[in-house]
């Protein structure tokens, strides 16, 4: 039955559909070129290997009656029906017929509906010798079978076998580059669906404490992993979502976890638990809400106050994350004043004023978000931000002051002759029908500033000096 849902979900005009017109094209070339081997279909079931840069393993299968599909390439991981896939369906569609590949070949006549017939007539500890052997030779079939055999061994459940199969998984010698990472990155999601079956089957307990043995071993492995496409910020995402899902089921003691999670929070260089405040707030209650703070606070009193002109990279980076936890605590409570306070605690960047000017803006205090806009452009009048300035602008523009909006937006613009700024300039100038004449303003500004730039150019006859051609004001 299984079989004939698949002949109807796959024909050549089903392929066409699901391809582009280029991945088509590529994989009447791979199959033409006899590129997909190890062909096996079961249960309506495909699977293959297909021979292209390197050798990407591809499965076809039908689920409500439609086509799905997986194939281990860059192109099928984004989640598009590859050439790879093509090729395995036209490979399969062949079966039987004249077509043939680029030497002939004799279709096999044992199925895998032969082989499991054979295998269901075997002793079983014959078939079991025939799987470990295989184990010996296969390092994640291997792993899995551990997994499987260590919630039933005979001294109940082994959690070091676990770990020792996340440290298996996690293991890499010396680095992982870019061409690596994704296979690599398969092996530890193979040992994180072990840890998710486990979810499933009632083991919520020994699911958190394996999520966070995986967390951190993931953590330590990332700084030598070339994670350009992100699969293992994906990973470090499941395991937290697979934790909460665990300490929903298991409710641990919400004081030890608030003070683990805190801990882990406070020094993680990859956000992991961030915002722990408000993810965890039901598994942690009342008691574990109030030890979190206690934490908070008390770590919180070691940041200094700094203002305008006292920016250190340093600090600022130092202290980040005790300020995102304070500010996700004061977020919970809704007092504004509260989050305004956490947000006072450093002034060093006109930014920190902007942020409490949409704090009060948000919260419809509008008067007061203007008094903080005006106060850090006040502030920083010689380097603000260019995100405040546009704050103010707005701000201006609402309550009618436009003169004041123009004479943010044309300082924006007289720091940064852009095209970007020029459309800017444009956009509030519109606002108030007023582009013709910011429109020469902004033109005879730009070509006075090329003008002043050749002549300083040729005042220092040097033939390694830049001469300004013009070239943003053709833009």
């Amino acid at each position: 039955m299984s079989q004939q849902r698949l002949q109807k979900a796959l024909d050549a005009r089903i392929l066409h559909r699901m391809a582009d017109a280029r991945s088509f094209e590529r994989g009447e070339e791979y199959f033409a070129a006899g590129r997909v081997g190890s062909l096996a279909d079961y249960e309506g079931t495909l699977t293959a290997k297909v021979r292209g840069t390197h050798t990407y393993s591809v499965k076809l299968w039908t689920d409500a009656g439609q086509l799905e599909y997986s194939c281990t390439c860059p192109v099928g991981d984004d989640g598009a029906f590859c050439k790879h896939c093509v090729a395995v369906g036209l490979a399969w569609l062949a079966k039987g017929t004249e077509k043939t590949f680029r030497r002939k070949r004799t279709a096999p006549v044992v199925t895998m509906d032969d082989v499991r017939a054979y295998l269901a007539g075997l002793d079983q500890d014959v078939l079991a010798d025939m799987l470990v052997e295989q184990a010996m030779d296969d390092d994640r079939l291997r792993r899995r079978l551990f997994l499987k055999a260590a919630k039933k061994g005979p001294k109940g459940f082994d959690l070091a076998t676990y770990r020792q199969a996340i440290d298996s998984a996690v293991d890499h010698d010396g680095s992982v580059d870019y061409w690596s990472a994704r296979d690599y990155a398969r092996g530890i999601e193979e040992a994180i669906d072990s840890i998710a079956e486990l979810l499933k089957e009632g083991y919520a307990a020994q699911v958190i404490e394996l999520a966070e043995y995986a967390l951190e071993a993931v953590e330590n492995a990332l700084g030598s992993v070339d994670d350009s496409d992100g699969y293992m910020g994906g990973i470090l995402e499941r395991l937290q979502e697979l934790h909460l899902q665990a300490c929903k089921m298991a409710k641990p003691d919400p004081e030890a976890l608030a003070r683990r999670l805190f801990a882990w929070e406070l020094r993680t260089h990859w956000d992991t638990f961030y915002g722990a405040a408000a993810t965890y707030a039901d598994v942690f209650g009342k008691s574990g809400l109030t030890i979190y703070r206690k934490l908070a606070e008390a770590e919180w009193a070691k940041v200094p106050k700094s203002g305008p002109g006292n920016y250190s990279p340093v600090e600022h980076s130092r202290h980040f994350r005790i300020t995102h936890i304070m500010e996700t605590l004061a977020r919970q409570t809704g007092d504004v004043e509260a989050l305004v306070a956490i947000k006072k605690r450093d002034l060093s960047l006109p930014y920190a004023y902007l942020q409490i000017a949409e704090v009060y803006k948000k919260a419809r205090k509008h008067n007061l978000a203007l008094e903080w806009a005006e106060r850090g452009l006040k502030a920083f009048p010689e380097r603000t931000d260019s995100r405040l300035r546009e704050f103010l602008a707005e701000e201006y523009h609402r309550r009618k002051a436009h003169d004041k909006a123009m004479a943010l937006i044309w300082a924006e613009f007289a720091e940064s002759t852009h095209l970007s700024q020029y459309q800017n300039l444009k956009a509030h100038a519109d606002r108030i029908a007023q582009w013709p004449a910011w429109r020469e303003k902004a033109l005879g500004f730009l070509r006075e500033e090329i003008a002043r730039s050749k002549r300083a150019a040729r005042s220092q006859q040097s033939p390694w000096s830049y001469t300004p051609d013009g070239s943003e004001l053709v833009r």
